[in-house]
């Protein structure tokens, strides 16, 4: 069975670990160089001063997977759309680590009114694709060649899925 909690800065090293295969590795990331423990602390405070950052960990604590939202982009009429990151251990697939952890980012963004979440997955990622649509995402878009990684061009698909109403916000 497993948990979620918000991450922490201590939890950095473990988030690492599951996060570096992906970059050294693939293009599910187009990151081309491992970030240090201290750039992957920061980045997760960064991220917990508005959005959640939820990690997934078995009963023993062991953490398998993480996931976070982050701004959509700067004009603040996005303030109710949220971009979300998935990373599971690629030696803990098929547990539903995914599920859970997006359960419970879902359950953090509503209480926080956002509306809509926005996935960017890379072409090649059929797997991903996949999975956000078996979880309600739907393609909205693709761009092709739009990032380039080990000698290659790979096209991205970004995915949408509302996850609730509409409210009337404050004008501004």
């Amino acid at each position: 069975m497993l948990r979620t909690r918000l991450a922490t800065r201590a939890d950095a090293k473990e988030l690492l670990a599951i996060y570096a295969p992906y970059v050294t590795d693939t293009t599910i990331t187009f990151e081309y160089e491992v970030p240090t423990e201290l750039e992957f602390e920061e980045r997760i405070e960064s991220t917990l001063k508005d959005y959640p950052y939820i990690v997934a960990e078995t009963e023993d604590g062991t953490i398998v997977g993480y996931a976070y939202a982050h701004r959509m982009r700067e004009r603040r009429a996005y303030d109710w759309t949220v971009e979300a990151s998935i990373y599971v251990d690629q030696q803990a697939r098929g547990l539903g680590t995914g599920r859970v952890l997006y359960t419970a980012l879902e359950k953090e963004l509503r209480a926080q009114n956002i509306v809509n979440m926005a996935v960017c997955v890379t072409g090649k990622n059929q797997n991903s694709v996949d999975f956000h649509e078996h979880l309600g995402y739907q393609k909205v878009g693709a761009f092709e060649n739009f990032g380039f990684k080990f000698g290659q061009w790979i096209d991205v698909i970004w995915l949408q899925k509302r996850i609730s109403d509409p409210i009337e916000p404050q004008q501004f």
